[in-house]
Order: structure tokens, then C-alpha cells, then sequence
């Protein structure tokens, strides 16, 4: 007979061949296949795993709102001394204020290594600090090996796996070094310390007994470490120094990272404070309209990106992000197509001179664009039979059908001029057709007379074929043998600045034959070629019978709205029997913007709409629900079929987590606290799944710990450290993160279960035994792994092979260090399995 630890009892048979947990199992599971058993629980695991990761990266997004929080601080200006010794008024941060106002900053309120060593680790460190302390209080103030086996496995797998995947993470030569490396050591020296003090609790101190003090000590620590770890960051006792020429860009734009540049500093501030404002925006879409062929949309998806990228990043966000991955969340990052990749990149990098190309939109390289060669064309009433241009372009690759119309005006088809219908075929790379047309001659005067020829599509074809602008084309009957006079229609225009382009047209009168041409070349005045527009010289040509053409000059948008500007364009040289009449200039104003703020307006909706879809968690409780039942949140557009496997997956444990209050309630708490008991529950399932697995698959509790749970609770962490590695531009993301969470790990996930079941037997009068057979072990083995794994990354630091970086360098280098952190933990793996089972006795 076996009792259940939650009253249920076998009535009859044999007692099963493992031990039950504390809610599992549930039914009777002593008939089953062990092979089916050992895969419904295998799957059990698994499907467990992804569904604690979910409801931390819900954890963690209370946590994001809690410690996001700011408050204002109002600086006034100093007074400070000028060159002759008098006092002046020293401006303070933002060029523009008043001499008498003071300027609003906000801070937050958490700093952001506090943040980082209490709630941002418990929420990345949950799952194993949860399952230790449940194990604990579950099994009567006992301890048991799968909790702190689960810490040491981790920590572990942390230290040598997750290292060596943010070495790969980088390409080529590519480097990652810690920046606050005071704080590193800090957080190195605590979590190696951590470990050791475990060693001489267990095999040392007080052989296989925990007493109170002890624990209270293993608990002290964590504060400890806090305090040592805020005082390295704030550069106390001499641990680093702010400059104080720096004070007032710093208080401007943030702190200085490394080696940065004031320069590097303000392009990364694009958005000062990380805040989107108007002032912003018009700088960066300003610059972003340097490249041609950007919309505003566009403009808009490229501000979002660059407000989200600009902004310092934890390692919990980019968890949270790995999280969303792998369950078809709703993306906290922005997605750009290859166009805007490009464009994003360069100006990332600050190459300014090298403007990408912005190919074609999809439509324009997928379809052919056909359209009459000019809008308008004039001939003689005797010229019986002539032919007009038809031209393809986009693209060619493929036969393409267009259908040709005539459509009276006040020529009569049949009196005037002989009507058409037909289809007109493009062949494969064939860019030009000829259309020909007659015209009927009566031999009686007439005033001039048009008609016109209309190209559609072809209903029932099924091909990539567009019509271009000039789809209509207007045919004028003349009797007249005359070349003609070019000139300009009017002379002067008016366009906004905004418009991009300017359209001027040329006029061809008194006269149509023959092929002409007349050179054209712009005139800066006010307004500037290179700078407000984009002029030049060039020619226009006009087939026998056209009358009119456009020149197009792009205008630049700089977004300054104060401007009203000029320049000219002048005609000259004309050719072929022409020319030029004497309108033979024009002047073009760029005018002021009536629409610039409504413009602007419509960009900062759009790019707020933008950063909306990106964020890390929802406003409402029913736009929560909503993007837990979609795939990517909603985000179908960018929805691979991975996506929608792993959405199946996963929707379960989305769709029941939904109804956790959103983050935007109560500041954050009231989900804290409701996702920290969902996280208790969740570990203590997977205490029991992982017991019973290990004991169907012949593996020791501890053995379990220290892999399949270790492994599935770091998993996420794996993924975040990557992607942190990738896009940070240093290395304090991953590696401070990992010993800050390897120690938090230790001192909170053991020393707070310790210290309430210490307490427990104190006052019952009992001995709280912790057996350090094996684990007693893998902690020392540890220790040794840790310090040759941080004398490498040290080491790593100050030698050109490795790229003096802790992680990344010439590929040599880096495969080196890869390779030993891997033989590191297969090793710690292996000699903790042989002390497990009794192949080696290691006796201190």
C-alpha cells in the first residue's frame, strides 16, 4: 500500500514502483506500460517547462512595470564662472529653455542594479528558487536533493552552457566586453563565495546538519551582496569616479558606455530621455528622408524601431522576448523587411555616405507597368496612317496582354478617324510596341478636333500586368506641318515641400512634326540644389505629334517648416526645326507646409501604434486575452508556419494565463504576486514530474536535478543570453547577469528554505539534516569549474588571441573557449553521476 501525501491511499495491490510526489500522481498509474508512462511523463515535463516560462515572461513583465517607474526631478542652473572670472547663468541640459525655468528630467526609481539583484533576478531565477522552497515545506521541513540540485545544475549550466552559446552568438571577429566590471567581480567573487560557503556548511562546519545560524547567514548574504553590488555601481570607496566634465552630457543623454564618444552618445539619444516628443521625431524622419523612396509609414516603423533599439535593455527583456519566441507571443522587438533593414543599418552605423538603394516595392518587381509614352499627341489631318509608343517597364520576364480603345471626343470615329480595339501583346523582354493608328481625311476645313486611346486590362487573364499613369492618351487632328514652339505652360508654380516632387510641364504649340528635343537645366536662388532639391541639367524629347511632356524635380523634405524658397529651371537648345518660345523659364516656390503638423501628427499616431505593438505587456485585461488567442499577438502579417505550431502548443497555457490581471493594474503588484503563486504551483507539479520521470528512467534525484530540470528551467535564459549577446554593445548583459542570478539562486533558493525549516526544527528541537552526499560534492565540483571558467574569462580580457574580450573574438580564440567551457560540463555532469552512484567515494 502507498499513501499520497494528499490522502489518497491504494486499497488493494502492490505499492507502486515510485515514490508519489505531492500532487502527482493523480490517478493509478500502477497498471501502465513503464514505457508509456515514461513518455506521458517525458511530455509532461516538456509541456510543464513551457508553460512555467510562459507565466514567468508574465512575472516578468510585472516586474518590468514596477521597477519602470520615475519621478521627476527639477534642475535649475548653476551659476558658473566665464572666462574673464565673472559669474554667468550656465545653461542647463535642453538648449531653448527660459533663463528663469528649470528643466524636468525623470529617473527611475529602482536602480538598475538593485533591480537587477532582487526582483529582475527572481523573476529570470523563479522556477528554482520556487521548487526549492516547495520541496522543502512540502516534505515536512525535510530536505530534499531535487531543489538544490536543480540551483547547482543551473548554475552550472549557466557558467559554461550559456557562455558558450553568447560565443557563438557572434559572427567573425565580432567582441562583447564587460563594461562595469567592478560590479562583475562583484557579483562573480558572491556567487563563487555562495557556493563555497554551501561546501563548508555541508562537509565542514557541521557535517550533514544545517543549523539556524548558518542558514541565517546563507540568507544575510543576499543583502549583503545588494549593498557591495550598488556600491560598486555608484563608484563608492573609490570603486570609480564620475568625471565631472561629463556630468552635465550625462545628465543630457544618460551615461557614457565605455569607450563611446560624445558623438556615438547623442546618435544613440535620438530620442532624448527614450521618450517620443515632436522635436525627436522631425530629427530622425528629417534624417530618415535622405533615402528616397520612404513613406511615411515607413518613416514611422523605423522611428519605432530606433526609439525601442536606443534604449538600454535588461537581461529580463530580452528573456521575456526569447519566451514570446519560442510560445508565438506577441514580438517586444521591431520587424523590418530586407528595404528597411538596409536603411535602418546605415543609419545605425552612421555611414552617411553611403545611401542604400531602395529597390522597387514588391508590386513594381513582381508586375509589368504599361502606359502610353506621353499624355498627349497631335497630327496632321493628312497623314493618314501614323503609329503611337506603347512601353512596358517593371517587369519583363513574362508575355504580358493589354487591351487598346478609342473614345470619341470631338473627332467621330468613322468621319474622323478609324476606331480601335484590339490586344496589344508583349513579348518576354520586349519593352516597346507601336500602335497603329488612321486618320480619315475629308478634304474640308475643320478646327482642330480630338480624340483619345485608353488602355485597360484584360478581365480573364490571369498575369502580373499593371496600367502606369499615362493610361489615357489624347490624339488632336491639326492641319499643320510646322515643327512648333516649345516653352513652359506658365511661369512660375507653387509646390509644397512635402509633395517630393515637383512635375513643371513643357509645351509643344504651333506645330507638331518630327522628332524634337530642348535642353533643360535648373537655377538655385533661395532654394539650393543638393540641399532643397535635387536639380541638374537634362534634356526632354517629343516624338513627331506629342505636345506635351513633364520634367520632374524631386524635392527635398527636411522637415523645416519656416522655409519659403525658390528656383528656376530654363529651357534651352532646342533641336529638330524647334524652338523655344517665350515662356523659356520658370520659377518654382517651395512653400511653406500648410500640412507639416498635420504630417507630423499622423507620424507620431503611426509610430506610437508602432511602439504599441512591441511593448512588453498589455493595457486591459480583454487585449490581453485577445493576443493570447493569436498567434504573434495578431501580428499574422508576420507569422511563419513555425509560429503557428508553436502557437498550438502553447495556447492552452497563454489563453489561461491571460486572466492574470494585466501589469497596468495596482502599479504591477497585484500581478506579482498572483504569477508568483501560478510559478509555486506550476514547480510543484514539476517537482513531482520530474521525481517520477527520474525514477522510471533510473536516475537518482539529484542526477535529475542536476539535468533534465536544470536544462528545462534555464532553457529560456539560453535564449535571452543569446539575443542580449547579439544586440547589446556589451558583454554585462549576459555574463553579470549569469553570476548575479547564480548567486541570487543560491542565497535566496537555498538559504530562504533552509532558514525557515533551521527555524522550524530550532524550535521543535530537532536537527535539520541535509545529507551532502552528492551534493556536497557537485558543489565543490562546481567551485573548481567556476574558478577555471572565470579565470578564462579574465584572462580572455587581456590577450590579443581572444580579442581581449570576454566573449567573441577571431573565431580560433573563440572556439578554444568554447570548447573548454563544454569539456568543463560534461566533466561536472560525469563526476557527479559517478559520486551519485557509488563509482568514486570522495570523503572530506
Amino acid at each position: 500500500m502507498s499513501n499520497h501525501s494528499h490522502g489518497f491511499a491504494y486499497a488493494y495491490g502492490p505499492p507502486d514502483i515510485c515514490k508519489p510526489g505531492l500532487i502527482l500522481p493523480i490517478l493509478d498509474e500502477r497498471s501502465w506500460n513503464v514505457t508509456f508512462r515514461t513518455i506521458v511523463y517525458t511530455f509532461g515535463l516538456l509541456y510543464f517547462f513551457l508553460g512555467v516560462a510562459i507565466l514567468t515572461d508574465i512575472f516578468m513583465a510585472s516586474i518590468e512595470a514596477i521597477t519602470s517607474k520615475t519621478r521627476k526631478i527639477y534642475v535649475s542652473k548653476t551659476k558658473g564662472k566665464n572666462l574673464n572670472g565673472n559669474y554667468n547663468m550656465v545653461t542647463s541640459v535642453v538648449a531653448g529653455l527660459q533663463e528663469d525655468e528649470p528643466e524636468v528630467i525623470e529617473v527611475r526609481i529602482w536602480n538598475d542594479t538593485v533591480a537587477n539583484l532582487t526582483l529582475m533576478a527572481l523573476g529570470t531565477s523563479a522556477p528554482e528558487i520556487l521548487l526549492s522552497i516547495i520541496e522543502t515545506v512540502g516534505h515536512n521541513f525535510q530536505a530534499g536533493p531535487l531543489g538544490p540540485g536543480t540551483i547547482v545544475g543551473s548554475a552550472a549550466f549557466n557558467l559554461l552552457v550559456i557562455t558558450s552559446v553568447c560565443m557563438l552568438a557572434l559572427s567573425g571577429s565580432d567582441t562583447r566586453r564587460i563594461h562595469r566590471l567592478k560590479v562583475f567581480v562583484v557579483t562573480g567573487l558572491f556567487s563563487f563565495f555562495a557556493y563555497i560557503w554551501l561546501f563548508l556548511i555541508l562537509q565542514v562546519i557541521s557535517v550533514d546538519v544545517v543549523e539556524l545560524w548558518e542558514s541565517v547567514v546563507t540568507f544575510l548574504l543576499f543583502p549583503i551582496l545588494t549593498i557591495f553590488a550598488y556600491a560598486a555601481d555608484k563608484g563608492w570607496c573609490g570603486l570609480g569616479v564620475i568625471s565631472k566634465s561629463k556630468n552635465k552630457q550625462q545628465m543630457e543623454l544618460g551615461p557614457l558606455r565605455g569607450d563611446e564618444t560624445e558623438k556615438e552618445l547623442a546618435e544613440r539619444n535620438f530620442f532624448k530621455d527614450g521618450k517620443l516628443d515632436k522635436d525627436s521625431l522631425v530629427k530622425f524622419v528629417r534624417e530618415v528622408k535622405k533615402y528616397p523612396g520612404l513613406t511615411d509609414e515607413d518613416a514611422a516603423v523605423l522611428a519605432a524601431a530606433k526609439l525601442i533599439n536606443s534604449q538600454p535593455h535588461s537581461a529580463m527583456w530580452y528573456r521575456i522576448g526569447a519566451v514570446r519566441t519560442i510560445s508565438a507571443g506577441r514580438r517586444i522587438q521591431p520587424i523590418l523587411d530586407a528595404r528597411l533593414q538596409q536603411v535602418y543599418n546605415v543609419i545605425k552605423t552612421e555611414k552617411k555616405t553611403e545611401v542604400p538603394e531602395i529597390r522597387p516595392t514588391p508590386d513594381m518587381q513582381k508586375n509589368a507597368v504599361i502606359e502610353f509614352h506621353s499624355a498627349t499627341i497631335a497630327v496632321k489631318e493628312n497623314i493618314g496612317k501614323f503609329a503611337v509608343t506603347i512601353w512596358r517597364h517593371g517587369n519583363t520576364e513574362n508575355q504580358v496582354k493589354v487591351r487598346v480603345m478609342t473614345i470619341d471626343g470631338t473627332a467621330r470615329k468613322g468621319e474622323d478617324y478609324i476606331a480601335i480595339n484590339e490586344i496589344v501583346t508583349f513579348e518576354k523582354n520586349q519593352r516597346e510596341q507601336q500602335l497603329i493608328v488612321e486618320i480619315v481625311n475629308d478634304n474640308k476645313w475643320e478646327p482642330n478636333e480630338e480624340f483619345f486611346l485608353r488602355l485597360s486590362l484584360l478581365r480573364d487573364e490571369n498575369q502580373n500586368v499593371e496600367l502606369g499613369r499615362i493610361s489615357i492618351m489624347e490624339v488632336t487632328i491639326i492641319d499643320d506641318e510646322n515643327p512648333g514652339i516649345v516653352m513652359f505652360e506658365k511661369r512660375g508654380t507653387v509646390v509644397k515641400e512635402s509633395a517630393g516632387k515637383v512635375s513643371v510641364g513643357v509645351t509643344r504649340v504651333k506645330g507638331s512634326d518630327g522628332d524634337i528635343s530642348v535642353k533643360w537645366k535648373t537655377i538655385d536662388k533661395s532654394a539650393i540644389s543638393g540641399k532643397d532639391f535635387e536639380g541638374g541639367v537634362g534634356e526632354l524629347f517629343m516624338k513627331h505629334g506629342e505636345t506635351f511632356r513633364s520634367i520632374e524635380i524631386p524635392i527635398t523634405n527636411d522637415l523645416n517648416p519656416e522655409k519659403d524658397e525658390h528656383f528656376e529651371i530654363e529651357l534651352f537648345d532646342a533641336t529638330g526645326g524647334a524652338r523655344v518660345g517665350r515662356i523659356n523659364r520658370i520659377a518654382v516656390t517651395i512653400t511653406n507646409d500648410d500640412d507639416f503638423y498635420n504630417m507630423m501628427d499622423r507620424l507620431m499616431a503611426k509610430t506610437n501604434v508602432n511602439i504599441d505593438a512591441i511593448r512588453v505587456h498589455s493595457e486591459t485585461w480583454t487585449q490581453q486575452i485577445r493576443e493570447a488567442m493569436l498567434v504573434k499577438g495578431g501580428d499574422i502579417a508576420n507569422a511563419a508556419c513555425s509560429d503557428y505550431i508553436l502557437h498550438f502548443f502553447s495556447f492552452f497555457w497563454k489563453v489561461l494565463f491571460s486572466f492574470i490581471p494585466p501589469p497596468t493594474i495596482f502599479g504591477g503588484w497585484l500581478c506579482f504576486f498572483i504569477s508568483l503563486v501560478g510559478i509555486g504551483f506550476m514547480t510543484a507539479i514539476i517537482a513531482d514530474l520530474a521525481t517520477i520521470f527520474g525514477c522510471l528512467v533510473g536516475l537518482e534525484d539529484t542526477m535529475t536535478a542536476l539535468t533534465f530540470v536544470a536544462l528545462g528551467t534555464s532553457l529560456p535564459d539560453t535564449l535571452g543570453a543569446r539575443t542580449v549577446t547579439r544586440m547589446e554593445r556589451y558583454a554585462d548583459g549576459a555574463l553579470i547577469h549569469i553570476t548575479g542570478s547564480t548567486a541570487v539562486n543560491v542565497l535566496m533558493g537555498v538559504g530562504l528554505p533552509w532558514f525557515v525549516a533551521a527555524l522550524y526544527h530550532h524550535i521543535k528541537g530537532t536537527s535539520f539534516i541535509v545529507p551532502s552526499t552528492g551534493l556536497g560534492f557537485s558543489v565543490l565540483l562546481y567551485s573548481i569549474c567556476a574558478i577555471i571558467a572565470t579565470i578564462l574569462l579574465l584572462a580572455r580580457r587581456n590577450l590579443a588571441v581572444f580579442g581581449k574580450a570576454e566573449i567573441g573574438g577571431p573565431p580560433a580564440g573563440k572556439y578554444i573557449t568554447v570548447a573548454i567551457l563544454l569539456v568543463l560540463w560534461v566533466l561536472y555532469l560525469v563526476f557527479s553521476y559517478f559520486q551519485i552512484h557509488g563509482i568514486i567515494n570522495v570523503n572530506f
